[in-house]
């Protein structure tokens, strides 16, 4: 019986596409359009590509090839949600019944009502799990006295962003917060914190969400990322470990270390209570 790959944007679905034939496995993908990268349908032995309102298409793709377990993996841009995308009818009935029509409410409704026609989501990082982030440096250096005083202070900014439901990342200088991200992505702010700080020395510190569902939105970071810090004048690089992607993680690390970037993995905050 074949799984199935809902594929969105970046490296990360091409990263799971190699990791399953390399377990000999059989995957269906799905490709969103708005999103997923053409190359996609070099690895996929079976492709099919469908728009981000195609909620019926995507479910009858699935029955159709028997998939009863799938993984989401790759970027849907928050912004999208904004854009021009035409929802079919399934959709359109499942964003009535949303109160909150931000990113993750609205995926984490998909992941559900997949459940319900008996596709079960596993953890998006089912067949990845030796690319994420490990307790202490993923690199060969390790934050400094005055690095570590920000990612403590970062941490604390980034959790209760990400308990907002908003962005994950946020980027310190001498803490104190210099940028947070909402729609644009982590690459983005990190630009935007680099304009504003002129040269100073700046730490970067993305968190996951309260009870993350793994099934989706899982936080990613990638050699862009580490490119984007040289550039701003970004010397520390904090994520969560055990819940944080390193996309290409090899070629990632190299670059950390070429260009002195700390990249250091937090250990996950205990839940003392529950949300709604």
């Amino acid at each position: 019986m074949p799984y199935g790959l809902i594929a969105g944007g970046g490296r990360f679905p091409l990263m799971v596409l190699e990791a399953a034939r390399d377990e000999g496995r059989a995957m269906t993908t799905v490709a969103i359009k708005e999103e997923a990268a053409p190359e996609i349908e070099q690895l996929a032995e079976d492709c099919r590509w469908i728009s981000l309102g195609e909620l019926s298409k995507l479910i009858r793709i699935f029955h159709d090839a028997n998939v009863s377990q799938a993984v989401m993996a790759g970027r849907v841009q928050h912004k999208q949600i904004y854009s021009a995308i035409r929802p079919d009818w399934r959709l359109v009935k499942l964003l009535g019944k949303l109160g909150r029509k931000n990113t993750n409410s609205l995926i984490g409704a998909v992941a559900d009502l997949l459940v319900d026609e008996g596709i079960e989501l596993l953890d998006s990082t089912a067949f990845v799990k030796p690319y994420l982030a490990v307790p202490g440096a993923n690199g060969k250096r390790k934050p400094s006295k005055q690095e570590q005083a920000d990612i403590d202070y970062g941490l604390e900014a980034a959790r209760a962003l990400a308990g907002f439901d908003l962005g994950q990342s946020v980027v310190v200088c001498e803490q104190a917060c210099v940028a947070v991200e909402a729609m644009e992505g982590t690459d983005q702010v990190i630009e935007r914190a680099g304009g504003l700080a002129r040269g100073r020395k700046l730490t970067v510190v993305k968190s996951a969400r309260p009870n993350q569902d793994m099934r989706f939105d899982v936080p990613v970071i990638g050699p862009t990322t580490i490119r984007k810090m040289s550039a701003a004048g970004a010397t520390a690089l904090a994520v969560e470990a055990g819940k944080t992607l390193l996309i290409d993680r090899d070629e990632l690390i190299a670059a950390a270390d070429r260009a002195k970037i700390a990249v250091w993995g937090f250990e996950s905050q205990p839940i003392t209570e529950s949300r709604t």
